[in-house]
């Protein structure tokens, strides 16, 4: 009778250490895991009322309440479907000793909308968002110009001149920008014109 209740007791406890090992696994990967990844919820801190701004999540004490924050659907959104912003060419000297090195560059971000109903507006309604949007991402162009100046400002010739540094640079002005932006939601960055000298 003992040896059976050793063995009930063996099982329940392993079913207990899995289960545990399971939810840290989960919450590491929610807390842990970066932001672009999918995640059943995200966590939300509260920094404080110093923007004025109410914060998104109720708090107790020191303890933030987890809350789920719904996204718009923009893994639906294929790159060239979404809304362009050029943000004109720059001329930018590139780290070099002899201040010789320069880049010319023309960068186009693809947004994808925030409404999520954007592709079924009629076709008015479409315009106008279109035309308020634009409008949301130009009062934010200083921010972008701003991102990209000051990150190619670090850059040297050699980390340009590949195909691989320009996938790179696309990659890390795409994660500054996003950085910057977090309420907008980048689908792709392109380079109209690219000149190392």
């Amino acid at each position: 009778m003992l040896n059976k209740i050793l063995k009930v007791l063996n099982i329940i406890s392993q079913i207990v250490l899995t289960l545990t090992a399971l939810i840290s696994l989960v919450t590491a990967y929610v807390v842990f895991a970066p932001d672009d990844l999918p995640k059943p919820f995200r966590l939300v801190y509260d920094e404080g009322s110093a923007t004025g701004e109410e914060a998104p999540a109720a708090t107790f004490g020191s303890v933030v309440v987890i809350t789920a924050t719904p996204e718009p659907d923009v893994e639906d959104i294929k790159p060239g479907h979404g809304i362009m912003m050029d943000m004109s060419t720059k001329i930018i000297n590139l780290v070099d000793p002899t201040g010789r090195k320069y880049i010319r560059l023309t960068v186009v971000v693809e947004f994808a909308p925030d409404n999520p109903e954007y592709e079924t507006l009629p076709e008015e309604e479409k315009t106008l968002y279109l035309e308020e949007f634009k409008g949301k991402l130009e009062s934010r162009l200083p921010i972008m110009d701003d991102t990209v100046i000051t990150l190619l400002s670090t850059k040297t010739y050699e980390d340009l001149y590949t195909a691989e540094g320009k996938e790179k640079l696309r990659a890390e002005i795409m994660e500054s920008l996003e950085h910057k932006l977090p309420d907008l939601y980048i689908i792709a960055i392109y380079f109209t014109e690219f000149v190392v000298q």
